[in-house]
């Protein structure tokens, strides 16, 4: 089975932060064939290198999103016209207000209404309607997105054309139209602006090369790694060549969006969140099967307007042999130290971590608080400098004796040094492991904290509650008290905190390890393959079929087509395309070129 790995930022880029179980997952199933298609998000990110690649990935091909794309492509008056129109519509369905929204106009929600009812029963059982939106903008935006889409691939792209004057002025006449939301209406020329370069980079995909049958289109399935920008290319491959698309979500770009984005304006916001809703929502109404990591993360695809038969929850896999030695012998661990491990930054809320502790440290007064990690960009070493300064306020240096040097109860670590070597050192050196935030996907660290089998105090966000079940303490976030209160429990009971830490070991080996990552990614892969069965066949020298030629699984029964009509088919040898323009003149706009994993790694 021949499979394109999607990834936005990650993999197969050494700081990429889907890399890790991307690179797992790739090794694990070596009995596929590879190829990645990477998206690059920064400068920074690609002087960095790729991680060492195993033999199965056969080529890499890379595209940046972070720098200015100058196509040097001229559009005649025809091309002009065809974005002007296919733009337009996109905006406008930005611009529409969601149903039941006050800023609607009763004449605009009757026109929908007459439309809605007009499409056919057909496409409604075939497509099904994203929830919370209507079937007219949802389709409005699906015609524009691949409209622009084919314009890209006749013409050589589009990187010029979106950052123009024209895609400007069609964002203006949608936010000032009759049906507009309020927020749109709002919008002003430097937040036209704004946006129209945030959607040209997002849409960047739509002008790249990887849409042809020897590219996308010859692999067998598209796995994108993660929503939005990055499995826009599966969804163009499966517009232009039919291939099935399976999306795998360990976090929802809508929602990220929200959180990252609160220092625009009220209309940025509101037009960016509707592309990322409308794009999710086509993504998920296109994929086979969508696998989100969580059950946190599967309720809101699920608002998005996902599927619920298309959706299966597949935990991440963790390597658990790190953690083996920690969790087979829990006795190690200092009966009176506090954990907490992690990236420093304000959505872990140390400071609430420290008020808490001061009154754990009331209550027994011999305990101690080991902050491990290190700090997250400029933000974060703010924060770590913040959290230093309460720290000694809150906990002024105490000594044994009058002849003996005072130390604070609660010190700054990271790993890597001499008395730390890793994190599960870290999470060895403590019987009770904490965790604070106020933001959290699926807590890594948290099951880190179960393979080694202590037990754990956590704030309720995100995936908490499903990952640690019933093995460990639940409190609300930002409410050190109760914090506090969770973990003098566990400090002053060692029986319960053994007990709670064994379960939690049990349950860590039991669901979220790569073995099981793996093995179910290789059954949603046949399950796909079983609906959407394989259609490219491999030849021989002579242009015969060549037996055995594709996996088992993927071999589609009944007799061979004539070798000359599908070659012609699939663009082989004596192949005549006629029609559009991308097939007699210059290509889409280029990105890297492919390049074998052993280059790559060599760079």
């Amino acid at each position: 089975m021949r499979i394109g790995l999607l990834t936005e930022g990650g993999y197969p880029y050494v700081s990429g932060e889907a890399g890790l179980w991307c690179d797992r997952l790739v090794r694990g199933l070596e009995h596929h064939e590879f190829d990645v298609y990477a998206l690059s998000r920064s400068e920074r990110e690609e002087d960095g290198g790729w991680v060492p690649l195993p033999p199965q990935v056969g080529r890499v091909r890379t595209a940046p999103l972070w720098e200015t794309v100058d196509d040097g492509i001229v559009h005649g008056r025809r091309a002009r016209r065809r974005f002007a129109e296919c733009y337009g519509e996109l905006a406008t369905a930005l611009c529409a207000a969601a149903p039941g929204d006050p800023a609607r106009s009763s004449e605009a929600r009757s026109s929908e209404a007459r439309s809605s009812e007009a499409r056919s029963s057909e496409a409604r059982s075939s497509e099904g309607e994203p929830e919370g939106q209507s079937a007219l903008e949802a389709d409005r935006f699906a015609s524009a997105l691949y409209g622009l889409a084919e314009l890209a691939r006749d013409e050589g792209g589009l990187p010029t054309a979106l950052r123009s004057e024209t895609a400007v002025r069609a964002l203006e006449r949608a936010c000032r139209a009759p049906g507009a939301h309020r927020s749109a209406r709002e919008a002003r020329v430097p937040d036209l602006l704004a946006v129209a370069a945030r959607l040209e980079r997002a849409l960047r995909p739509l002008s790249l090369d990887w849409y042809e049958d020897d590219d996308l289109g010859s692999v067998d399935l598209c796995h994108a790694a993660s929503g939005g920008t990055g499995a826009l290319p599966g969804l163009l491959a499966r517009h232009f060549c039919d291939v099935p698309l399976l999306v795998t979500e360990y976090g929802v770009r809508l929602r990220t969006h929200y959180l990252t984005e609160p220092d625009s304006s009220p209309a940025i916001r509101s037009l960016l969140a509707a592309f990322h809703g409308r794009l999710a929502a086509e993504t998920y109404r296109r994929a086979a099967v969508i696998t989100p990591g969580n059950t946190h993360t599967r309720r809101w695809q699920e608002r998005c307007g996902a599927d619920r038969a298309k959706l299966r929850t597949v935990h991440p896999g963790m390597d658990a042999a790190p953690f083996a030695e920690a969790g087979e012998s829990p006795e190690c661990a200092d009966p009176q130290t506090l954990v907490w491990v992690g990236r420093v930054e304000p959505a872990k809320d140390l400071v609430s971590l420290l008020h808490a502790f001061a009154e754990v440290r009331r209550a027994e007064p011999g305990s101690r608080l080991r902050i491990v990690g290190a700090p997250f960009g400029p933000e974060g070493v703010a924060y770590l400098a913040h959290c230093k300064g309460l720290a000694a306020q809150l906990f002024p240096d105490e000594a044994d004796g009058p002849h003996a040097v005072g130390r604070n109860p609660v010190s700054f670590e990271e790993t890597g040094g001499p008395e730390l070597p890793s994190r599960a050192d870290a999470y060895a050196s403590g019987a009770l492991v904490v965790l604070s935030s106020v933001v959290e996907g699926f807590p890594t660290g948290l099951v880190e904290a179960m393979f080694c089998g202590r037990a754990t105090v956590s704030t309720d966000v995100g995936a908490v509650v499903e990952a640690i079940g019933g093995t460990g303490l639940v409190v609300p976030p930002r409410n050190p008290r109760a914090l506090a209160e969770a973990c003098v429990a566990l400090l002053r009971d060692p029986e319960r905190r053994e007990r709670l830490g064994a379960a939690a070991r049990a349950r860590a080996l039991e669901l979220f390890t790569v073995e099981q990552n793996i093995t179910a990614f290789h059954g949603i892969y046949l399950e796909i393959l079983s609906r959407a069965p394989v259609r490219r066949v491999v030849l021989d020298g002579a242009g015969e079929p060549l037996p055995f030629g594709v996996p088992a699984e993927a071999h589609v029964p009944g007799r061979w087509s004539d070798a000359t009509a599908r070659a012609a088919a699939r663009g082989g040898p004596g192949a005549v395309r006629t029609g559009p323009g991308w097939a007699t003149g210059g290509g889409p706009v280029r990105a890297t070129t492919a390049v074998s994993a052993a280059e790559g790694a060599s760079r």
